[in-house]
């Protein structure tokens, strides 16, 4: 017996060895895969930078013999007057950046009453996962009410949901739609079932930190007119060999901490993020009813619930605001076809706001300054109308010159990147910084079309994600 008790844990602790020991050497190869495709990206970067240098003669000719055409002057004027509103609008958003403070929490004794409704289809473990971690919150038990909804799902998600109300005993109620619906519909049964002054919506594939939902919830106590709070997006699945997410984690910093700060500033947030949202019950049922039954060119909308949501209590003159402190870590593709289809959803759902958007944007829509509102709305719009004459562009000096073109192209995301990387390297980590660069050499010549691509089928329906 005594022989046995001593090997015993020695066998344990080999078997621990051992694992440990293989979960390194297969994480170097996934590290060494990392460092290669950044420095990769880099040497590029640099290398179309000296070439731009060897060629600066030619790009010089071209300059020149351009403004002997009618078609070459208003290339070169539309290229320079885009290049000189990038520039104005990105330091009017560093402006407004440095302007802005998250709100700090409030106190026990102020927060209002909260529902969060998590609505999950096919999410599998990961729903129990965001139950467990909204379980977790640093907030009074007594004002927090967890509901979970499975629209429908073809795997074991309810199984997972029973497992979390079994673990959570009354601290979460599940419900189960009788068939696939939509995660608009969810939510819709979701706000009718809560009893929240306010209501938090979270994704089945995304995770809180302990004080995400106090933070979140705080603007709604000092300001009366917030009717909206956009929480801060982070990449959960970015520790996994794919590289996807760890360019993606990286693009959500800028999108997050920089744009949304500076949109915050001018209390016009344009979208609060399905992953993590805040929402006052008022604002929400004056248009719950024109947002279930919103429609795009005479067909219902099943995508761009969030986005549709924001737009819809902007135009009832309420703030929208964003909480730099208020963190979910959510699931994000890991190959480039989840990621296509995620942004063609994204896009489709620009064009159809945009178009509500105008409806109202340029009316008396609420008290005070809506300067920055159309300011930012004339932006996206900008943005929209430029996506064709842009794609042409590029089709025109590439005929010309493919070696200028790409020379000149990658000069260009190694100046634009470069402010990701910085903001990214200041505030986290700097050898993820790099992963910028790699993610706008993708986005350049791997993502260009989506936009044209969105535009010319914002009409047509699907998640498109969702198996």
């Amino acid at each position: 017996m005594k022989n046995n008790s001593i090997t015993a844990p020695i066998q344990i602790n080999n078997s621990a060895e051992k694992s440990a020991s293989n979960d390194l050497q297969k994480e170097k190869p996934r590290h060494l895969k990392g460092i290669l495709v950044r420095a990769l990206s880099l040497a590029l970067l640099f290398g179309a930078a000296y070439l731009v240098y060897v060629l600066q003669n030619d790009f010089s000719r071209y300059n020149l013999s351009g403004l002997d055409s009618n078609w070459g002057i208003a290339i070169l004027t539309v290229t320079g007057s885009l290049l000189l509103f990038r520039a104005g609008f990105f330091f009017y958003n560093l402006y407004l950046y440095l302007r802005y403070k998250p709100i700090a929490s409030v106190t026990d004794a102020e927060l209002p009453t909260v529902t969060v409704i998590v609505p999950a289809y096919n999410e599998g473990k990961q729903v129990w996962a965001t139950l467990m971690s909204l379980a977790k919150s640093d907030y009074p038990e007594g004002k927090l009410e967890l509901l979970a909804i499975d629209d429908g799902s073809k795997d074991d998600t309810w199984e997972w949901m029973q497992k979390a109300k079994e673990d959570l005993g009354d601290r979460v109620n599940i419900y189960q739609q009788p068939q696939n619906k939509g995660k608009r519909h969810a939510l819709y049964r979701g706000f009718h079932l809560g009893t929240g002054e306010v209501f938090v919506t979270v994704d089945s594939d995304s995770e809180v930190s302990a004080d995400t939902l106090r933070n979140l919830v705080s603007p709604f106590v000092v300001n009366d007119k917030c009717g909206a709070v956009a929480g801060n997006i982070r990449v959960l699945n970015n520790g996994q060999k794919a590289l996807l997410p760890k360019m993606l984690d990286v693009s959500f910093v800028l999108s997050f901490e920089f744009v949304r700060s500076a949109e915050s500033s001018l209390e016009s947030v344009l979208c609060t993020p399905g992953a993590l949202a805040a929402y006052r019950r008022e604002a929400v049922f004056g248009c719950l009813d024109e947002w279930i039954n919103q429609t795009f060119m005479g067909r219902p909308s099943d995508i761009g619930e969030d986005r549709a949501m924001t737009n819809m209590i902007l135009k009832q003159g309420y703030h929208v605001l964003f909480q730099r402190n208020a963190f979910a870590y959510t699931n994000v593709p890991e190959k480039y076809t989840g990621l296509y289809k995620m942004f063609i959803r994204w896009g489709r759902s620009n064009v159809r706001e945009n178009i509500a958007m105008a409806k109202y944007v340029f009316t008396d829509f609420r008290e005070g300054s809506k300067t920055g509102s159309r300011v930012l709305f004339l932006n996206q719009v900008l943005k929209l109308l430029m996506s064709y004459p842009t794609i042409l562009m590029m089709i025109f000096f590439i005929s010309m010159d493919p070696v200028l073109f790409l020379a000149s192209t990658l000069f260009s995301i190694l100046i634009w990147s470069s402010f990701p990387v910085l903001f990214y390297a200041k505030k986290y980590k700097l050898s993820e910084s790099f992963w910028a660069y790699s993610y706008s050499i993708l986005y350049t010549f791997g993502l260009f079309w989506i936009t044209p691509y969105a535009i010319a089928t914002a009409s047509k329906r699907g998640w498109l994600t969702r198996g």
